[in-house]
């Protein structure tokens, strides 16, 4: 038997990732997602982890220092690795960094939209070339996918966490298709800032403050939370509440 058959931990990724970003860089993104999984640094809310891109070349060592420094570049420019400083010395150089898990939860609903994109073949790399090649398939943009990509999920639960001090994930399905529906009604961000802030302001005792949350906020009462005149001196009743959504 072959020693060269799976007798060290192997490198996995999603080939659908693959497809959409590069299998360069769906290597290098799975490698970052691996260490900060494990990683105890958090700034601003988010794990990062650091490492030089000689560091990163000993990790892969089929590939050149170059190729990573590309690789990892690009995937800066796309948006999808988020980069940093959070030495304690401003001199050191040494590049943090992290994932922008909302980029890619977009992007994954982009796939399930257009689900034939998962299955397009990756093509075998040449002996003689440096990095692998692969037949990028661009999926059919449609209205709907750019309407998607508009709706600002990050903003509003971050705005909500801020103004409840809460921890909501803007990355949870439940949450985002709440957020989802009343978008497609037509409500904008600031409405649901006003919202938020109403709420935020009418349900601070401690026996409604549970009830802060996007499930509740977010669901089919919003416009009337919307549209609610004042309510400083609102007297709060249990169907003011989307219990059941």
């Amino acid at each position: 038997m072959s020693g060269l058959l799976i007798k060290e931990s192997p490198l996995m990724i999603i080939p659908s990732l693959a497809v959409k970003i590069g299998l360069s860089e769906a290597v290098i993104l799975q490698q970052v997602h691996y260490w900060l999984k494990s990683s105890k640094h958090e700034f601003n809310g988010r794990k990062w982890i650091y490492n030089t891109y000689k560091d990163w070349q000993n990790q892969l060592t089929f590939w050149s220092e170059s190729t990573i420094k590309r690789t990892i570049k690009k995937l800066e420019k796309d948006g999808y690795l988020i980069s940093g400083n959070w030495n304690r010395s401003k001199m050191d150089k040494t590049k943090w960094y992290t994932i922008d898990y909302e980029k890619l939860m977009n992007l994954e609903e982009e796939l399930m939209v257009h689900p034939a994109a998962q299955n397009e073949p990756l093509n075998a790399p040449d002996a003689d070339m440096e990095e692998p090649v692969l037949d990028q398939a661009i999926p059919e943009i449609t209205q709907e996918t750019t309407a998607e990509n508009k709706i600002p999920y990050a903003e509003i639960i971050a705005y909500l966490n801020e103004k409840t001090n809460s921890c909501y994930k803007a990355s949870t399905q439940q949450t985002r298709n709440l957020i989802r529906k009343r978008w497609k009604e037509g409500f904008i961000l600031e409405d649901f800032k006003r919202v938020i802030d109403q709420k935020a302001t009418e349900w601070k005792n401690p026996q409604w403050s549970k009830y802060l949350r996007p499930e509740t906020l977010f669901g089919t009462k919003f416009e009337s939370y919307l549209n609610q005149r004042s309510f400083g001196s609102h007297k709060v009743r249990e169907e003011d509440f989307d219990l059941d959504d």
